[in-house]
């Protein structure tokens, strides 16, 4: 396929050897050119820089964009809207009327002539998706944003691996953690001191702290002494606790200060949860580190900050101190259980008839000593639920991403298998509470790419994010919404180019109350304009 540029050429020079100029002999061989006459240009005038008259409009609303020459073409171009394939209304010499294709979305219009391509203006196809703009968050993040924390007053917490804020880093650090108001602003008064020293998963508020996980070693003024999981105070700054310190006679006597959350792990924390009044952790870790402050080594004659490690896979749960509760996935030979022989990421539910409970999902097909395809559930005690999938097989390849809603009792699975239990479902699908296939949801082809996240809202829709082009032949860039059937929901599939990775979507409000989801993750554009990483769009009804 040939892309066309309308383009004047001054002077065109062409250097090669010539023979001629050293003579000639017997010896020399004649050879043909080494490319073929380019076929002449189309005598097509177009300019991406136009407007559409008018800009935008609904599916089935018309349209006008100025071309010139069209009309000697009328018979083989092709005009799309963002890749769907406009209806023709009206084609003269210079312009064209054009009615919006059902399915269209927001971005460039393009006119194909056989294999030649020309690239025309943008129109905004509008519909029940758009930004937000209400929400104040200026330039968003410099890097990703992975998890929420709504708090009583209305205000939020963000945790990631960014350390900006719309450009408020500038003025006082933000690493990794930022509280803002409603509205998306950024609220000074939050005082995290030099923040997390690397990236944070997973934000949770019990009693009167919020427990912090992720994969760093320092936060504040405490950058060394954690594992990957510590505890601050609802002011920003880490709690720490006095350790009067071993000395031998003669020696001085001062205070040392060390977190009082005194647990953490070797490997990175992706989720914390609360499990019954206590601090359920799950990640990629393979040994609970807790420190001994405030006596002697063995080999020193002051005091030393000694680790002690138990070895337990992936899931563990801490008492409010941060050492290991080991009523929870134990035995009775006091050894953890295995967990799984792959990557693990989890779902936890806090409420309802699966209270307790975790859904293990990731790479791996055996967790706990038996074969287990790519996804699992445990009960609230830790043990392996067999009400869950029963006499399935499970997934026949890694699961990327699963999510609950708790009002339609269904989970959304996806990831790079084709086939669950036997039945085929590629790349997404949808399961009952009890871990079975519910055979309502028929996911349809993607092409181009796949989904990396879905998430079920509570009237049933469900949005998908990935890096996919087309789903059911039709042009979906990344981003879509869908019908609890599988098929494209007409009227929330406007949206142009999306380009990430979603880590979680939220259902909440605007500020004039209005449905809305509030987006995070680490993407650069939406709607085909320029974001980062943090979001929130309205859901028109």
């Amino acid at each position: 396929m040939k892309v066309m540029y309308r383009t004047t050429w001054k002077y065109i020079a062409l250097l090669f050897f010539i023979p001629l100029l050293f003579g000639c002999n017997k010896d020399n061989k004649t050879f043909s050119a080494p490319y073929e006459e380019g076929l002449p240009p189309l005598d097509i005038e177009i300019n991406p820089t136009d407007k559409m008259q008018p800009e935008s409009g609904k599916t089935g609303a018309e349209t006008v964009m100025r071309i010139k020459g069209l009309d000697k073409y009328k018979d083989k171009a092709v005009i799309r809207f963002n890749g769907e394939k406009a209806e023709v209304v009206e084609l003269t010499a210079d312009h064209v009327k054009l009615k919006v294709p059902p399915f269209a979305s927001t971005g460039v219009l393009s006119v194909t002539i056989d294999d030649i391509v020309f690239f025309g203006p943008q129109f905004t196809v509008l519909g029940n998706v758009a930004l937000d703009a209400t929400f104040q968050v200026g330039v968003g993040t410099n890097n990703t944003v992975s998890d929420v924390l709504f708090l009583e007053d209305g205000k939020m917490i963000f945790a990631g691996s960014f350390t900006n804020y719309n450009n408020k880093g500038s003025i006082r650090p933000i690493n990794r953690l930022v509280r803002t108001f409603a509205d998306g602003t950024y609220d000074a008064s939050f005082r995290i001191g030099t923040g997390a020293n690397n990236s944070l998963n997973s934000i949770l508020k019990l009693g009167n702290y919020y427990y912090l996980a992720g994969s760093f070693s320092g936060y504040g003024q405490r950058n060394t002494d954690i594992s990957n999981l510590t505890r601050i105070n609802l002011t920003g700054a880490i709690d720490t606790m006095g350790i009067k310190p071993f000395r031998r006679p003669g020696q001085p006597d001062t205070l040392k200060y060390y977190p009082t959350f005194n647990g953490g792990f070797d490997g990175n924390v992706g989720n914390i949860y609360e499990s019954e009044g206590k601090v359920l952790a799950t990640g990629n870790f393979r040994y609970y580190i807790r420190r001994t402050y405030g006596k002697p080594n063995k080999l020193e004659t002051r005091d030393t900050v000694i680790l002690d490690s138990t070895e337990i896979r992936h899931i563990a749960r801490m008492n409010l101190d941060g050492s290991l509760d080991k009523t929870f996935r134990f035995g009775s030979d006091g050894k953890a259980f295995p967990g799984g022989n792959g990557a693990v990421n989890t779902v936890y539910h806090p409420i309802g008839a699966q209270k307790g409970k975790i859904v293990v999902y990731g790479t791996f097909n055996r967790f706990d000593g038996e074969a287990k395809g790519y996804i699992t559930r445990l009960n609230a005690n830790g043990t392996l639920d067999p009400t869950f999938n029963t006499g399935g097989t499970g997934a026949d390849y890694n699961v990327n991403s699963v999510t609950y809603n708790s009002v339609t009792n269904k989970y959304i699975v996806v990831g790079a298998f084709s086939k669950y239990n036997g039945a085929t479902s590629v790349k997404i699908m949808m399961l009952n509470a009890n871990g079975t296939l519910d055979t309502s949801f028929q996911p349809k082809i993607f092409d181009g790419g796949n989904p990396f996240y879905a998430v079920q809202l509570d009237d049933g829709l469900i949005v998908v994010a990935g890096d996919f082009v087309r789903y059911n032949n039709i042009a979906r860039n990344g981003f879509m919404i869908l019908n609890p059937t599988g098929e494209l929901n007409a009227a929330y599939n406007t949206s142009g180019y999306f380009s990430g990775y979603v880590n979680k979507a939220v259902e909440t409000r605007t500020e004039d109350g209005k449905r809305a989801l509030l987006i995070m993750g680490s993407f650069s554009r939406f709607n085909n304009e320029q974001v980062h990483n943090l979001i929130r769009i309205k859901l028109e009804q």
